[in-house]
């Protein structure tokens, strides 16, 4: 049997992969968000977290974090969704690709974001999204018309 390269001990060999822990963490933010389980997602940010949607003020603090989510999607009729079209993690660190839909009542809107998670300990510690503003608006605008004519409704992104 060919011996392992000089930097691999046995104790990296049994430690579990580090770089998939992240993942993890940020694969069940999103499923929470998705499943209206605020206070899950948020339970998996640190308390000092800062959440920035690029171009907007830096929310910090898991607890800020939590009322915005709770004023936005905690409300009757709201609703989240995400399609994950690629994630991937260097140590800490986690990006995705994805498109996220925002719902509230009929409307339905749809649109491509790119974040990035870093992770410590088990918690997200900074979430930054990237988007554009006029894909939003644009996504908005369909939105409204898809809730008045079904047919120019947004549909599901292929995976």
């Amino acid at each position: 049997m060919a011996e392992p390269p000089s930097d691999v001990t046995q104790e990296s060999l049994d430690r579990p992969e580090t770089d998939s822990a992240p993942r993890q963490v940020v694969e069940r933010f999103l499923e929470f968000l998705r499943a209206g389980d605020i206070d899950g997602a948020v339970e998996l940010m640190a308390t000092d977290v800062q959440y920035t949607n690029v171009g907007l003020p830096t929310m910090r603090g898991r607890e800020r974090v939590r009322r915005a989510f709770q004023a936005t999607l905690g409300r009757r009729g709201a609703g989240f969704d995400v399609y994950v079209h690629a994630i991937s993690a260097d140590g800490p660190t986690v990006l995705t690709e994805r498109t996220d839909v925002l719902e509230l009542g009929r409307l339905r809107a749809q649109f491509w974001v790119c974040g990035r998670f870093d992770v410590r300990d088990g918690q997200i510690v900074v979430w930054r999204d990237y988007f554009d503003y006029a894909a939003i608006a644009a996504a908005t605008v369909r939105g409204l018309l898809g809730a008045i004519l079904p047919a120019a409704r947004a549909k599901p992104p292929s995976t």
